[in-house]
């Protein structure tokens, strides 16, 4: 059978890429459901023992809701060159400038993109190996994707990638993204009325703040880049600014849920704090945050 976009079923291998929400199993869709109910093995990229912990919760979802057996195929992740955690006011001389968009271009934001595009090639290659010795042609596999595949995350562009190595039909589940589950925790809209939303990573938080208003979510922090901030306000109050405000969740939807909130020269520290420890503790986090006047 021949699907719509040209491709023979009964030899194109199909990858659902099915976002599983931010930790719990009550965050999956039924078009996740479903899906997870349809692929006949699962490819997890295995990244050391710091991370079997979310080995584990991924085999929770599937236990809650997969109605037949499953097997999953680990994928050794390459390991990621580590490269300094810059934030554009360091490398642009004015706090808040553009840091460098091309990789080709020198500087510390560049060597951090090339670094990611050959970390990102690396998976690829692998996960086109495991995909072409373990799925027959014609089968169905999928990736279970924290949060949504759209938001901050790589999976898409490395399976882009992995269609270079062979040939693959590509279906993609939208998923509770860790910005709703942090919006639905602490009962918060995400927006001010009639204000902007910028979402960044860490890395780039004294670039994106909004001066002129509206709210800012960060992912991919470190700590580094709410050290920052709360850095910059306090210069900032000092000359008569008024305080920030701060949603701040760990671990969302897990057991270990974290959660703060208020004032961030009140709270900004502490939750640094409470993040470097439960990282030394488990060996990884993921949290989120969001910040506005």
């Amino acid at each position: 059978m021949i699907d719509a976009a040209g491709n023979d079923a009964a030899t194109v291998r199909r990858i659902l890429v099915i976002g599983i929400g931010a930790g719990s199993p009550a965050h999956l869709t039924l078009q996740a459901i479903e899906a997870i109910n349809r692929a006949d093995l699962f490819f997890v990229f295995d990244k050391g023992e710091a991370a079997s912990e979310l080995v584990a919760a991924r085999e929770a979802i599937l236990a809650a809701h997969r109605r037949a057996p499953w097997r999953v195929v680990p994928v050794e992740s390459p390991r990621r060159r580590a490269e300094a955690r810059v934030h554009p006011a360091a490398e642009g001389g004015e706090e808040g400038g553009a840091a460098p968009a091309d990789p080709a271009l020198p500087g510390p934001a560049g060597a951090y993109r090339a670094g990611v595009a050959d970390w990102h090639g690396a998976r690829a290659g692998r996960l086109a190996q495991a995909i072409a010795a373990q799925l027959p042609p014609g089968g169905t596999g999928a990736v279970l994707v924290w949060g949504d595949p759209a938001i901050y995350d790589s999976m898409l562009r490395i399976l882009e990638q992995t269609r270079a190595h062979l040939a693959l039909v590509l279906e993609v589940i939208p998923g509770i993204s860790a910005i709703q589950a942090l919006c639905a925790a602490h009962g918060q809209v995400l927006n001010a009325v009639g204000e902007k939303v910028t979402i960044t990573t860490g890395r780039r938080v004294l670039a994106d703040y909004p001066t002129g208003g509206g709210s800012l979510v960060v992912m991919l922090d470190d700590g580094s880049g709410l050290a920052a901030l709360i850095a910059r306000e306090a210069r900032a109050r000092a000359a008569g600014a008024s305080p920030l405000l701060i949603w701040w969740g760990a671990y969302l939807g897990m057991r270990e849920e974290m959660l703060a909130s208020g004032p961030l020269h009140q709270v900004g520290h502490d939750i640094l704090a409470r993040r470097a420890q439960a990282r030394a503790r488990r060996g990884w986090i993921m949290d989120v945050w969001l910040v506005r006047g």
